[in-house]
């Protein structure tokens, strides 16, 4: 601006200039950029993207009532209510049985390229190696006094998996099969069902078959959505109860995990997909770009964040999503989720782009920065961390090992990744000596009695009487 010249650069003039500036490029980029940008100084403006992101999960009250008529009706009628419902929705012409046959599977894995079912392989083996550093084992404490104290940890008996069959089966989320099943058996759990909505024609997509026949599961039933979950938490005369169901889904499979978790355990509650990346100057803006359509394109209630220190890659970074976001073919859904849920953050520096990182608690957090092992020991809050330029979060998604089944919308501030303990039990192992009992007897019945259990403490005072 001409008015500037002749001014010095650190004058009160010269700030203010430079402030209106800023702020009429950050309302030009608003109403003209694909994904608003906005400037956040300190942990006092928090709310703003807060507030932008308030809504992603979707209404589920708005289906819950539908997914429990649902549930009870599968409770009370079965494996008819199951087909009524997969015929509604799926597959009008679908006959019994539900279960595929081994000779389906094995056919349709035999038809999958060669090519293909090496890779779905390759990837199985990077997923096992991760998830077997994972398995606890039991453990016992050996106290003076003779007292043996410890803990047992055993595998669930039987689990249920929910596999998604994309846009009429032509999508298959072939991944989530392996994230889900390779934990289950690195656990050691004994029967692992696996569920998927039919396509049109009855049939489950071969991609899936093959990921299940590599990994030797051969039971596999032709339904999906919320009745599936109701006959995997109840059980069918065709469908045996399970006392674990993993697994993505729409909301109304979410919905009806949440509504059957208690009768069995279920993983997590996942919403919509969510990646914040944290990037410096040194940052390859069509990377990042890239990385935030990676997650746009899940759906329409998909967040993609990118927090920057760095204005001329926030520019950047915009040009490059208009460019990219108009060459991929689901570039609708893509440009509507960064227009509701996405942005570009300017932040002052990297403490204060860390602090917000922290308080979003992202599901995938990439850290595109100079020295990404500097930052990550201060992310207290992330479901997966991705390190580096040459770690996209699709790596993870697929194939590098570490499980892509993530906790979601802010979640991770308590929450894990599905992991081997997903399947497993903890039982605590007590064997108490006679002296431990001699010796602690009147202090637990003491404790039993100041919580009026008179019971309680007869029944340790009747043993220190048999003692001899």
């Amino acid at each position: 601006m001409g008015g500037d010249r002749g001014r010095r650069p650190g004058s009160t003039f010269a700030k203010l200039s430079r402030i209106l500036r800023i702020s009429l490029c950050i309302a030009i980029r608003e109403t003209r950029m694909m994904c608003r940008i906005l400037q956040i100084g300190s942990e006092q403006d928090w709310p703003k993207l807060a507030r932008m992101l308030e809504g992603r999960a979707g209404s589920e009250e708005s289906v819950e009532r539908t997914v429990r008529d649902i549930l009870a009706d599968v409770a009370r009628r079965g494996d008819e209510a199951v087909l009524d419902y997969t015929r509604r929705f799926d597959c009008p012409d679908l006959q019994p049985p539900l279960r595929l046959g081994g000779e389906d599977i094995l056919r349709a894995a035999a038809g999958v390229d060669a090519e293909d079912r090496e890779i779905i392989a390759q990837a199985a083996a990077n997923i096992r190696a991760f998830h077997e550093a994972q398995v606890e084992r039991s453990w016992f404490m050996h106290r003076p006094d003779g007292t043996i104290l410890g803990q047992q940890v055993t595998p669930v008996d039987r689990v249920g998996l929910y596999v998604p069959g994309g846009q009429g089966g032509e999508t298959p989320l072939l991944s989530s099969l392996l994230m889900n099943a390779i934990p289950a058996q690195v656990a050691g759990v004994r029967e692992i069902a696996v569920v998927s909505p039919p396509r049109k024609d009855g049939a489950l997509s071969p991609y899936i078959l093959a990921a299940a026949h590599l990994l030797d599961i051969n039971e596999i039933y032709r339904v999906g959505g919320a009745w599936a979950i109701g006959a995997l938490s109840c059980g069918t005369a065709s469908i045996p109860q399970v006392d674990v169901i993993a697994g993505p889904g729409n909301i109304w499979v979410t919905t009806a995990k949440r509504l059957v978790q208690g009768r069995v355990g279920i993983d997590m509650i996942a919403g919509p997909s969510e990646i914040l990346i944290v990037a410096d100057s040194s940052a390859n803006p069509a990377w990042v770009a890239a990385d935030m359509l990676s997650q746009a394109e899940h759906d329409e209630l998909a967040c993609a964040v990118c927090i920057t220190t760095d204005s001329a890659l926030a520019d950047a970074v915009a040009r490059e999503l208009e460019i990219q976001c108009s060459a991929l073919p689901r570039a609708l859904i893509a440009k509507k989720a960064l227009a509701d849920w996405g942005a570009i953050v300017l932040s002052p520096d990297m403490d204060s782009a860390v602090s917000l990182c922290n308080k979003i608690a992202p599901e995938h957090l990439e850290l595109l920065v100079q020295d990404p092992w500097a930052l990550l020991p201060r992310i207290r809050h992330a479901g997966a961390v991705f390190m580096g330029p040459h770690s996209p979060e699709a790596v993870g998604d697929y194939f590098a090992g570490p499980n892509h089944v993530l906790p979601t919308q802010g979640t991770a501030r308590f929450a894990s990744a599905l992991s081997v303990q997903t399947f497993c039990k903890r039982t605590s192992i007590i064997a108490a000596s006679k002296a431990f009992a001699q010796e602690h007897a009147d202090s637990v019945a003491r404790l039993a009695r100041l919580e009026g259990l008179e019971a309680h403490a007869r029944s340790v005072e009747a043993r220190r009487r048999a003692l001899p």
